[in-house]
């Protein structure tokens, strides 16, 4: 009895439209086809056969490396797109930044002394204003060691 493969999963299966090639694959080809083709023919009389065919090849791999070459899920141009961000359109550094609570309070209380020195100065007479902290010495003042 024949045995024939079945995928477990069934959306990497992709329909093949003619020559067992899939859409993509047949304009990409196509493509390549239409420009290949031609240069060959225009550059065999004056470069010769070998010179011609290895432009005809040259000038035909990047048109069936974008029919042919996935990788994981991407066809080759997004691919390519995504190297480009990387290396040239994106910053090279991008920093870690956190909305730290700690650093907030900081940035808070150095926003607080500097608008005490602008609303002050430096003026004598008044001192900023004290807080006072939960459990802190009475009105007293701090307690005397004995």
């Amino acid at each position: 009895m024949a045995y024939v493969p079945v995928p477990k999963d069934l959306t990497k299966v992709k329909t093949k439209v003619a020559f067992n090639l899939t859409k993509r694959q047949l304009i990409c080809f196509g493509g390549g086809a239409l420009i290949g083709v031609p240069l060959f023919f225009l550059l065999r009389v004056p470069m010769g056969n070998s010179t011609a065919a290895m432009c005809m090849m040259m000038v035909m791999l990047p048109f069936f490396l974008l029919g042919v070459y996935e990788k994981n899920g991407q066809p080759m141009e997004k691919i390519v797109r995504n190297i480009l961000r990387v290396c040239f359109f994106r910053p090279k550094q991008r920093p870690y930044k956190t909305n730290n609570f700690y650093a907030a309070l900081e940035r808070q209380d150095q926003l607080d002394k500097e608008v005490y020195r602008i609303v002050y100065g430096n003026q004598k007479a008044h001192s900023p204003p004290v807080r006072k902290r939960a459990g802190a010495a009475g009105a007293s003042g701090p307690a005397k060691r004995r």
